[in-house]
């Protein structure tokens, strides 16, 4: 398994984050981004997580709630890369596919442009 610390990690995903257009993170509201060394016992290869209601789904009701959460894994990550190269490219996909969900975009047009 390629090594990194958690630091290094938390600075590739805010790195990614910072990669995500102007125009679109002004658009964003009301998410937090996570890192977690491991994702949830029951899909040990899950990269990344979007946990929240989309955009496309808020309405008039949509107050006083807590922030949705994007959480960004380190541990599948490093086990599939082999590269700290391929931990980059990863790290950025996988942040774009969640921040995606967030506006409302569903996995199969995300597999379709590539953030599968």
């Amino acid at each position: 398994m390629l090594e990194m610390t958690r630091e290094e990690f938390e600075e590739l995903v805010a790195e990614a984050l910072d990669r995500i257009p102007p125009e679109l993170t002004r658009l964003m509201d009301n998410v937090a981004v996570f890192v977690e060394d491991e994702p949830p016992a029951g899909d040990p290869q899950l990269l990344g997580l979007y946990e929240g209601t989309p955009l496309t789904e808020r309405g008039e009701w949509y107050a006083g709630v807590l922030p949705d959460r994007i959480t960004v894994y380190r541990g599948p990550t490093l086990r599939m890369c082999e590269s700290r190269e391929d931990v980059v490219e990863e790290t950025e996909i996988t942040v774009v596919h969640e921040i995606a969900h967030h506006f409302g975009i569903d996995d199969e047009r995300l597999h379709a442009l590539g953030y599968g």
